[in-house]
């Protein structure tokens, strides 16, 4: 049962120096920086890996079958949670996460040597997504472990600020990844990067892996840990006590719905989806997007320690209430913004001649297909993936039954053709090249002039996205470490968090592509986020608790 008190409260062991303290948390926050490095080059270069490792799918299907291998890392982190959360709160936490470094960083490794599609066929993909998993399942024991030991290292009333450090190793792990990756995009051609480049950011990691476990070697146990060790208080079944008992369960489904779901949308609709965006929709060049995001993430970084300290003053769920109804209330704006200031073009062309595909409905898929089983051939998938593909925003209007699909552009007419025909690659040719003409002739160009590009306001925004990221991300660590009794919280508190930063988070990008394909609208996709961060924020007000004034030792 969970003790509160109206001071600070103590752990019940000998509370750590402050000096051994700052080490622990630098030490185990640059540990997680370079494990999110790892996890997060496969996001970064999700479209060249598309094209190398599902080449035989279309260039849209290559780009989503990506995304839902980007996607397959998050997808298993709950299992991960289960594995190394169990290993956690029975061996220990030191030795649990440096087991999770050691996967993490030879999974990487791996990815830089794996053959393409094009050497080994579909082995290639089958191999890339089990290395993904593995990465996956080694996330999914690296947050909680990392978490719970900086919590039961922090001095008292001091909680929020130290385990915030740890939530910057998310943000700066991905700067790192796309800094790297921009050195390497800037050192050759882009050729030769899309050829063999790539690879060079997942061989790097060997030599961060090295460091990894260097630093995390010189660690000691927790003392909470410790302490409920000598005492013979460890739990012997913490997965059956975190989920087959209706009270802790109880608190796993608040933590998921009412915390994690709404933080895990908020942040992945912020750093993670709003560069996709500007690459894949908005047509910016790779290295413009790619700078201008770290520039944003690097500014928007601190915000995660100003509010981690700030929720040991006023507490932890007012600012992540805050961050769920921002969230909810300004990602249309905020990605309405993007687009007017990164590709102003665009947004001029689509009000001059907007783009519309007429189509019989019933011949029109959902074009989403995670296990590659279909082929969207009609004509109405064939214009509309030739669409999507370009990042061109279009409305649906509903043709006689079985019409073939019509674009038009403002007031031409360019009649699509069934991708099943036996002449379908020959027309798919001349469609595309009349497509083409066409957009440009609409003022639809092929990429963001960069003379319209607006760099100050699109790095304010990814800052302002930051804010969000902080605001819900800052105090997350130690209010999930202050939910859970201490003999089963790495376990507790890794599962509902994995599953909501994994499976509704983690798919967020792949899903919101396959909404922009259904509708026609880049911003339809938006929906997703802004409903479940609204959802989220009615179940925090209404179910959980303040846990700032909490012990760690019951």
């Amino acid at each position: 049962m969970h003790a509160s008190a109206q001071s600070a409260p103590a752990t019940g062991t000998t509370a750590p120096s402050p000096s051994k303290a700052r080490h622990v948390v630098i030490a185990s926050t640059l540990g997680t920086v370079f494990e999110w490095y790892d996890f997060y080059l496969y996001g970064a270069l999700a479209v060249i890996i598309g094209k190398n490792f599902f080449a035989s799918a279309t260039p849209l299907e290559a780009y989503i079958f990506g995304l839902l291998a980007f996607g397959t890392g998050f997808v298993v982190r709950p299992f991960g949670a289960l594995v190394f959360g169990r290993l956690g709160d029975m061996i220990g936490r030191k030795y649990t996460f440096l087991a999770t470094i050691l996967i993490m960083g030879l999974a990487t490794f791996a990815v830089g040597l794996l053959p393409t599609y094009s050497s080994i066929g579909s082995f290639a993909p089958a191999i890339l997504i089990g290395l993904r998993m593995l990465q996956g399942l080694a996330i999914g024991g690296e947050y909680g472990g990392a978490a719970v030991y900086i919590a039961e290292h922090a001095p008292p009333g001091r909680r929020g600020a130290y385990t915030s450090w740890l939530q910057t190793a998310f943000i700066v792990g991905l700067c790192l990844a796309l800094g790297v990756i921009l050195g390497c995009r800037l050192a050759m051609s882009p050729e030769a990067f899309e050829t063999w480049g790539w690879r060079v950011p997942f061989l790097l990691s060997m030599v961060l892996l090295a460091i990894s476990v260097w630093i995390r070697m010189k660690l000691h146990e927790s003392p909470v840990f410790a302490e409920m060790k000598s005492a013979g208080a460890l739990s012997r079944a913490p997965i059956r006590e975190s989920f087959g008992n209706w009270r802790n369960l109880k608190l796993v489904l608040i933590v998921l719905f009412g915390l994690q779901a709404g933080q895990a949308v908020v942040t992945n609709a912020g750093p993670i989806y709003s560069s996709l965006f500007l690459v894949n929709t908005l047509r910016v060049d790779p290295i413009t997007a790619t700078t201008l995001s770290t520039i944003g993430l690097l500014l928007g970084a601190p915000f995660y320690v100003i509010f981690g300290y700030l929720s040991d003053r006023i507490g932890r769920k007012p600012i992540v209430l805050a961050s769920l109804v921002l969230g909810a209330l300004s990602l249309f704006p905020v990605y309405h913004g993007l687009t007017h200031f990164a590709n102003p073009a665009l947004e001029a062309a689509q009000a001059r001649s907007p783009v519309v595909v007429a189509a019989d409905p019933a011949r029109c898929s959902f074009q989403f297909n995670p296990v590659g089983t279909s082929k969207f051939t009609s004509s109405c998938d064939v214009a509309k993936s030739a669409l999507v593909r370009r990042g061109i925003p279009y409305a649906n209007e509903a043709a006689a039954p079985g019409a073939a699909a019509v674009v038009r552009i403002g007031a031409l007419s360019l009649p699509a053709y069934d991708g099943a025909a036996a002449d379908a690659k020959e027309r798919a040719a001349a469609f595309d090249q009349a497509l083409g003409s066409a957009l440009e002739s609409a003022g639809y160009r092929a990429s963001a002039d960069p003379a319209q590009i607006n760099h100050l306001m699109i790095v304010l925004i990814i800052v302002y996205l930051q804010l969000l990221t902080g605001m819900a991300f800052g105090p997350m660590a130690a209010m999930l470490v202050e939910m859970f009794p201490a003999r089963i919280r790495y376990t507790s508190m890794s599962l509902p968090y994995h599953i909501g930063n994994g499976w509704i988070g983690g798919l967020l990008p792949a899903t919101v592509v396959a909404i922009q394909a259904a509708t026609g609208s880049i911003f339809d996709g938006l929906w997703y986020p802004v409903l479940i961060a609204g959802a989220g924020f009615v179940l925090c007000w209404l179910f959980v608790p303040e846990t700032r004034d909490r012990a760690l030792d019951s």
